[in-house]
């Protein structure tokens, strides 16, 4: 059993975790450990003794030592001696912000069930998951506030969330409903963040936890490239491969908050949730509100041991059973090659000798409808530009599919021109707050995706598409945020749900094309990286990870992005030089180095390729097929941090589930003369296993390669003699079991 209970105490077990709290005297729940497993017990009274501190609130005058502010707590409310920023807030009918909801009781389910409305994880797999649920009442308020935990044992993962139902007469107002708290005893713990900016998402942000608040968050309508909703605590002493640490990440994609509190007695509060700025929700008579789920993970065996533990678990508990598992096909996407520039006869020359590269699918991206020559017009126009394209969509998708490719299309639902028919039509359906100017972003607006009628809109435009020209793959963007937060389809006192209610329309909107059309392949993007999450994972099972293809700067997003998503939800694409964000040249060998470690595909024009290029092209492409297992659903392990400036170096190796298969790859961002001696240290082999390396006639074991290392010659040694830099060069091994 994952979950026992005694005596109103309620312990969480996984293989290597224990997550318990109790019902506390006043009725509410306590937190009381979460860490390495820990036998069960009836009792844990060395994690329920009180001290009472002076001038501080107690609960009664009986029960000085019962201070809320000093306990940790669950899922706290503010207003009865907790200053810490709580879990939720509720104004009742009189105006009261008072929350006081006691355990009722609570039940145990078999499985892990899936949210309505909302992206959330499933055991469709009969993985051993069971599900606590929690309902507490408060009954002045005459709510229900119920609490799940589900429990997937061999992840050591928990996920949790909170539903809010009114039971009363009159409308109660939610203010705030975050989806999980936990109180830690300590707060001797780095914050782990991933921040940027368009062209740089997700760099890792290490630091110390200090005294007040920390935190990361959105209010752009997106998860955002500049936050990421993934965060990790981990010791000060954590490394990669050894020491605790802690992940936890939102299955949500639009604004978030992820806090972490150190009060004055050194204990540190995580919240995550919806961010509770621009929010609200009115619940009425009968009516329940649903927070999004929070995945929540441990581990005493370092970083490297966090993320794979919740990458395998997103990989059979949250991502589409349908594509979780299949091979993630290698992809030319036209834009960079082309961007606006192109015809029919244009397009099948690069398809055709994509194909002859080994290539399996094509994407047509932006400037295939309306009358769309640049990014002034058309959007929300999802009918062909009949002067780029003449005899159609479902014309130029059969010339592709004849030559046994795929064929892929690219749409940005969620946004509409000024120049267009839609809105000529329909200009109420653009967000817009009334009597004031529209913000443009990127010479574009937002659909108010809140509006049933428009969901409905683009149901029927892009299914009609899908149908006609059998899609194979839909990358769906969205190339700014949101301003003017407004819908015209809400009144006044529910304008504070709308950034919620968009997020809903995004959802229902996935949810009815992946549903009708189960063999899509959907591409999350969001101008490269804005929109890289949990809820997005769900629906679209990899994401165009950044729009940055400088190898160089992906080394740096995709190992920030590796700490909380796995390879096989990362877009990664080989484009032309110079690199069209950075100016910089570097080896095409290098560019898909870096790019095997997720979802490869071309971001250029192969007609205008040299002899020598399509010929790099068409062995990187074998070379990638050979090993996209191992590439997609292998263990990943970081090896040496990008982000150290002072090694110049990045590395990362990538294992089978047996052990016996690696590929290792190691990234020389500046030559640097003189070096030291250096040797890369591998992870993850079998210790006894005799193992080849490429390139290397003798036969190492594998204990010998993670713990003596592998010797990494100075590269001149290498290069003397060719007319080639040695900076921004990467060496590839495969590392193959001999028996």
């Amino acid at each position: 059993m994952s979950i026992s209970v005694t005596q109103q105490q309620f312990h969480l077990q996984t293989a290597h975790t224990s997550y318990i709290f109790h019902v506390m005297a006043n009725g509410e729940l306590g937190q009381l450990y979460y860490g390495p497993r820990i036998h069960d017990q009836p009792t844990f009274p060395e994690l329920t003794v009180r001290e009472e501190h002076g001038a501080i609130p107690a609960w009664r005058l009986d029960q000085p030592d019962f201070q809320p502010e000093t306990l940790k707590q669950e899922f706290a409310s503010l207003g009865k001696g907790d200053y810490r920023d709580p879990a939720f807030q509720i104004t009742g009918p009189d105006g009261s912000r008072i929350s006081e909801f006691r355990y009722q009781d609570y039940q145990i389910l078999t499985g892990k069930q899936r949210l309505d409305d909302l992206p959330s994880t499933f055991d469709d797999s009969e993985d051993d998951a069971q599900t606590l649920v929690i309902t507490l009442v408060d009954a002045v308020l005459n709510m229900t506030l119920t609490l799940s935990y589900a429990v997937f044992p061999h992840q050591d993962v928990i996920v949790r969330s909170a539903k809010f139902t009114n039971q009363g007469e009159k409308t109660v107002m939610l203010d705030r409903a975050l989806s999980l708290q936990l109180d830690l005893p300590d707060a001797n713990y780095d914050l782990l963040q991933f921040s940027g900016s368009w062209a740089r998402e997700r760099h890792l942000i290490r630091q110390r936890l200090r005294s007040g608040i920390q935190s990361v968050g959105s209010l752009r309508g997106a998860s955002s490239h500049q936050q990421n909703p993934f965060i990790a605590l981990a010791r000060p002493e954590t490394t990669e491969d050894h020491g605790a640490a802690l992940g936890v990440n939102l299955v949500y994609s639009g604004n978030f908050l992820d806090q972490v509190e150190v009060d004055a007695f050194g204990t540190a509060r995580v919240l995550t949730g919806i961010n509770p700025t621009e929010f609200g929700w009115q619940l009425a008579a009968g009516q329940s509100f649903q927070t999004p789920e929070a995945v929540l993970s441990y581990t005493s065996a370092g970083l490297n041991q966090l993320s794979q533990q919740m990458g395998t678990f997103y990989q059979h508990h949250l991502v589409n059973p349908h594509f979780a598992q299949q091979p993630r096909p290698v992809l030319i996407n036209n834009w960079e090659g082309t961007y606006f520039d192109f015809n029919e006869d244009k397009l099948t020359a690069i398809a055709r000798d994509a194909k002859e590269l080994g290539i399996e699918m094509f994407v047509l991206d932006d400037g295939w409808f309306g009358h769309r020559d640049d990014d002034t017009t058309s959007l929300g126009d999802w009918d062909v530009y009949a002067a780029k394209l003449p005899n159609g969509i479902a014309h130029l998708a059969d010339r592709i599919h004849g030559m046994d490719l795929q064929f892929g299309l690219w749409f940005e639902p969620e946004m509409i021109s000024i120049d267009s028919e839609l809105y000529r039509a329909h200009p109420e359906w653009t967000v817009v707050a009334p009597h004031r100017e529209m913000t443009p972003g990127r010479n574009q607006f937002v659909l108010d995706m809140a509006n049933p009628a428009v969901v409905d809109y683009l149901y029927g435009k892009i299914s009609r598409l899908i149908k006609e020209a059998h899609l194979d793959y839909i990358k769906w963007d969205m190339n700014r945020n949101i301003t003017e937060s407004f819908s015209a389809t809400l009144p006044a006192e529910r304008q504070v749900e709308f950034a919620h209610r968009y997020m809903l329309g995004v959802y229902q909107l996935y949810a009815r094309l992946t549903t009708a059309y189960p063999q899509v392949l959907f591409e999350s993007c969001a101008s490269g990286g804005g929109r890289f999450d949990l809820g997005m994972m769900y629906y679209a099972p990899q994401a165009w990870t950044s729009d940055d293809t400088d190898a160089v700067e992906r080394l740096r997003i995709q190992y920030g992005t590796s700490y909380g998503y796995p390879l096989a939800m990362m877009g990664a694409h080989v484009s032309a030089v110079p690199n069209d964000q950075t100016g910089r040249i570097t080896p095409i060998e290098t560019r898909a180095a870096v790019a095997y470690f997720g979802d490869l595909g071309y971001e250029l024009d192969v007609t205008q390729c040299s002899a020598a290029e399509k010929a790099a092209i068409k062995t990187q492409v074998a070379f990638y097929k050979a090993h996209r297992e191992l590439f997609q659903q292998g263990t990943f392990y970081r090896l040496d941090n990008p982000f150290d400036g002072d090694k110049n170096v990045g590395s990362w190796q990538v294992v089978s589930a047996d052990g016996r298969q690696a590929v290792v790859a190691r990234y020389q961002i500046l030559n640097q003369p003189n070096p030291a001696y250096n040797r890369l240290y591998l992870r993850g082999l079998r210790p006894d296993q005799r193992y080849r390396v490429s390139g290397d006639d003798h036969v190492y074991f594998g204990d010998e390669l993670m713990h003596a290392g592998l010797f990494i010659p100075h590269l001149l040694a290498t290069t003397q003699g060719v007319e080639a830099s040695a900076d921004f060069s990467a060496r590839v091994f495969t590392i193959d079991a001999v028996d």
